[in-house]
């Protein structure tokens, strides 16, 4: 099985125009229904932005490849569109994307498809190619110039080998994307052809969907000179023990593969030592503890957040449904229906602080450190302490948030030194640490710990939850404007990330459970995107053709609070676009306040307004953020041409 069998004419459109990256996806969504690939088009769509909201499949050569796996696909297959004007589908560069390929691979998988997919992203890699594929006039054409460039790269009498028998394997190379399918390899292509350029071995071993490829031996391991990990998920590094290694996201395997083979003949990476035990550690100078610790902390939150948006977003609704009630003390269950979802709702979000403690946990000590993380996450939530067992009268105060980080990072790191000492033990107890000592002990541990952090964890908590339940005046609007302007200072990243981790912790302190600062942050996180739109039709001159085009998708994108609409444009003008935002989301923010509104959810935009403490004061902090912001645009970005 050859590309050509994945691809038919009818998947080929060929001097097609995108405004954008959605309508770029529409497109491609369409040939694949249109060559009978997938049987929910919708489905199919969901799974493609899922993938996007992990990172941009566009790579260098103006080239896009988006790519999902999921049960709407009834057969592998691709489609493929060249966009002359080119489409800003978000590449690292900058560049638009003019060559689109879209990769429906079936839940199931299956190998054969995949090595078909790996040699797409192969060919692709080679720029005079790329621009032929570009110049065809048929779908035809553009289907024998991928045959003949597929039999050039792999011709079917002799298999690929990463290098010529007479080159010494001197740099090795693990490449995973979190899907496996694109990135993977691209960045393994990417590594081994600057390698050939610089007349230096290399040899990549690709972890895809489809299982790992050119594995690397025993043998190149203990010859090669260090090994590159180009990953953005979990790689084992036991095997690397002792061997100088770089770890680095997938996209530098893609971007810098020259700066990190350079890197390692030269002899500047640090040597990896194994702790045992199977865990993945991060290595390389780059992973300072900050960043180690900050991706810890990411680990929990982004497995947490499912259950605090949906919990949030659904509890919210026993309140919209419940309005009768309001002001009494059944609110949000005075009637089956409400009651309903504020039981489910609240059972979703309750889970909050354990899911967050085990997810850190894991991301520390690996496996072993998830089930430590989640009971020491429940223990922190509960507030159970020695006194409350002796005594179950006396008054508990849960640890909440706080004790849940304090749960995750402790725990997991006492279980990765647990898992280090237990590396001395005899080898005929090797069966015993996982079923036997790493949760009997870690139980244990966690338990004490927590117990007696408990109630000074707790005190805290509670300290900080009566310090915002009764926070009012200019400190409330300080504190409003400042979590709101931390939305749009990064867009997505650590700072925007910190203040909503923080809105999310408030809900669970609020009175009630409505939050001023859930409120402000998600103004915060509105306001971009809409003051963008607003200032691409008020100030077209200030914009391209491209980007007045993206305005009015970027209303509806601020209005679902998705900041993320505003991110190619901050990328494209940071020293004005970004500013402009931050003014007015921290505009946004402190009116959110000084109105007194406070949110039950944290997440849903305009679709919770009405469920939120003063909806119309809301509706006009998030207005009046959106026109500051817009003026700023108006005034600080110069004309184009």
């Amino acid at each position: 099985m050859r590309i050509t069998d994945l691809l038919h004419p009818d998947g080929i459109r060929l001097h097609a125009a995108a405004a954008d990256k959605a309508a770029a996806i529409d497109l491609l969504a369409d040939l694949q229904e249109r060559a009978g690939n997938i049987t929910d088009k919708a489905a199919y769509k969901k799974a493609i932005w899922d993938r996007e909201e992990l990172d941009s499949t566009a790579v260098e050569n103006g080239v896009a490849v988006p790519h999902a796996r999921c049960a709407a696909v009834k057969r592998a297959g691709l489609a493929a569109m060249t966009v002359p004007a080119g489409v800003d589908y978000g590449a690292e560069d900058g560049e638009l994307s003019t060559l689109l390929f879209m990769i429906a691979a079936p839940e199931g998988g299956g190998e054969v498809h995949m090595e078909i997919l790996s040699h797409l992203m192969v060919m692709l890699m080679d720029e005079e190619f790329c621009r032929k594929l570009l110049d065809v006039e048929s779908a035809e054409q553009f289907l024998s110039l991928i045959d003949a460039q597929e039999r050039v790269k792999f011709p079917e009498e002799a298999p690929a080998q990463p290098q010529a028998p007479d080159h010494a394997l001197r740099v090795l190379a693990v490449t995973a994307c979190p899907t496996g399918i694109a990135h993977t390899y691209m960045a393994a292509e990417a590594l081994e052809k600057k390698g050939r350029e610089l007349n230096i071995g290399v040899k990549a071993e690709t972890q895809g969907s489809g299982g790992a490829k050119n594995i690397l031996t025993r043998e190149e391991i203990a010859a090669c000179d260090g090994i590159i990990i180009a990953a953005d998920k979990n790689v084992d590094l036991a095997r690397f023990d002792g061997k100088p290694l770089l770890r680095t996201p997938v996209s530098d395997g893609i971007n810098k593969p020259q700066e990190l083979i350079e890197r390692i003949v030269d002899g500047q990476a640090p040597v990896y030592h194994h702790e045992g035990g199977g865990a993945v550690e991060d290595a390389g100078e780059s992973e300072k503890l900050s960043r180690r610790l900050y991706k810890h902390l990411m680990n929990g939150v982004s497995h947490m957040l499912p259950f605090v948006i949906g919990g949030g977003i659904i509890m919210a609704l026993s309140f919209l449904l419940d309005g009768g009630a309001a002001g009494t003390a059944a609110f949000g269950s005075s009637w089956a229906l409400p009651a309903f979802f504020n039981k489910v709702g609240g059972i979703a979000f309750g889970f909050m602080v354990p899911i967050l403690a085990a997810f850190i946990a894991q991301s520390i000590a690996d496996r072993p450190g998830l089930m430590v993380g989640f009971v020491g996450g429940s223990l922190a939530a509960t507030g159970a302490t020695f006194a409350y067992f002796a005594d179950p009268t006396v008054p508990i105060i849960p640890a909440g948030f706080l004790g849940g980080l304090l749960a995750g990072f402790v725990g997991g790191w006492f279980m990765k030194l647990l898992r280090k000492a237990c590396d001395k033990l005899p080898q005929s107890l090797e069966g015993l640490k996982p079923i036997l000592i790493y949760p009997v002990v870690g139980l244990l541990f966690i338990g004490v710990f927590m117990c007696v952090v408990n109630p000074f964890v707790g005190m805290i908590n509670e300290a900080l939850t009566n310090a915002l339940n009764s926070m009012g005046g200019s400190s409330a609007i300080v504190l409003g404007a400042l979590t709101a302007g931390m939305m749009a200072a990064d867009m997505g990243g650590p700072i925007n990330k910190a203040a909503y981790v923080f809105g999310t912790a408030s809900i669970a302190m609020a009175a009630g459970g409505f939050s001023p600062v859930m409120a402000a942050v998600m103004a915060g996180g509105m306001v971009p995107p809409i003051a963008i739109a607003l200032a691409t039709l008020f100030f077209k001159d200030r914009f391209t053709a491209e980007e007045r085009k993206s305005g009015p998708v970027n209303v509806i994108m601020g209005l679902s609070f998705i900041t993320e609409g505003a991110i190619p444009f901050a990328a494209s003008d940071p020293l004005h676009v970004l500013p402009s935002c931050i003014v007015g989301s921290a505009a946004a923010g402190a009116l959110s306040m000084a109105f007194g509104c406070a949110s039950p959810a944290p997440h849903g935009g305009l679709f919770v307004f009405p469920v939120m403490h003063n909806p119309l004061g809301y509706t006009a902090a998030v207005a009046v953020g959106s026109v500051v912001g817009m003026l700023l645009l108006g005034l600080l970005k110069k004309k184009k041409g």
